[in-house]
């Protein structure tokens, strides 16, 4: 029976684990519980971050630093970290102004009979991307549990070596 790649379990495991440890930054932010966070976007970690650090590390420590596969997983990887504290952090406070521009809009259309004004029943998601700091911790996280996954991987190969020999 063929064992799964631990690269990608690795990685699925990082980014599942950093999306549990909103549940916790959330209820100490709030002091509520709130289990949905586990599938939200944005927040304390990244998981896109955990994700691609735990990879790249994880290629890195059993390919060496020198190696193609660290190199493309270090680049996508920052790619991913950019644009989830970039493009998509940015995405997210255009649509919070786009949601206030439409409370507003909902507000002054009160005062105006004539003024047809039909408001949206759903408002547009605000929280897409993450804050440096957000990314820091993810990338953080990752870079840890993917040197963590790779020594547990070396350990094993070791034990399996020495049960044959």
């Amino acid at each position: 029976m063929k064992k799964m790649n631990r690269g990608i379990v690795t990685a699925l495991s990082a980014i599942g684990i950093a999306q549990g440890l909103k549940i916790l930054t959330h209820k100490k932010l709030t002091g509520k519980w709130d289990m949905k966070q586990f599938f939200t976007t944005g927040g304390m970690p990244s998981s896109h971050s955990a994700g691609v650090a735990a990879i790249a590390s994880y290629v890195a420590a059993h390919k060496g630093i020198r190696h193609t596969e660290t190199a493309l997983a270090v680049v996508f990887g920052t790619i991913v970290m950019y644009d989830a504290q970039g493009i998509r952090r940015h995405t997210g406070e255009i649509a919070q102004l786009v949601n206030d521009l439409e409370d507003n809009v909902a507000e002054l259309s009160g005062n105006f009979p004539s003024f047809e004004y039909v408001q949206r029943d759903v408002e547009l998601k605000e929280l897409l991307g993450h804050q440096p700091v957000e990314v820091a911790v993810g990338a953080l996280f990752g870079v840890a549990f993917g040197l963590i996954s790779a020594k547990l991987e070396n350990n094993d190969r070791k034990a399996r070596a020495e049960k044959t020999s």
